[in-house]
């Protein structure tokens, strides 16, 4: 079943969330399960809202990509752990 992710990284900037999204190279190799992905600015840093195939899937995303280049981008990268809300997903439209 399809999930959705809403991220909350306090404290978190667009700066950041560049390099990691650039480090992990998402752009061009989009991860297995994806089916949306948006980032911005929220009053408390910066937010995220994902759209999964699975939570199966975004969890070998998280081991395989997220979290190493997390620790190879070490201080320049988001500082604590997110605020992750999940919630299953009953439609989707992609027009």
């Amino acid at each position: 079943m399809a999930i959705g992710l809403r991220i909350k990284m306090t404290g978190g900037t667009q700066e950041q969330y560049d390099a990691l999204h650039s480090h992990m190279g998402v752009d061009n190799e989009p991860p297995e399960g994806l089916i949306f992905h948006a980032a911005g600015p929220i009053d408390e840093g910066w937010g995220i809202i994902d759209f999964w195939e699975s939570r199966e899937l975004f969890d070998r995303f998280q081991q395989s990509r997220l979290m190493p280049a997390l620790g190879e981008l070490g201080a320049s990268g988001p500082q604590g752990p997110p605020d992750v809300k999940e919630f299953p997903v009953h439609h989707i439209n992609k027009p």
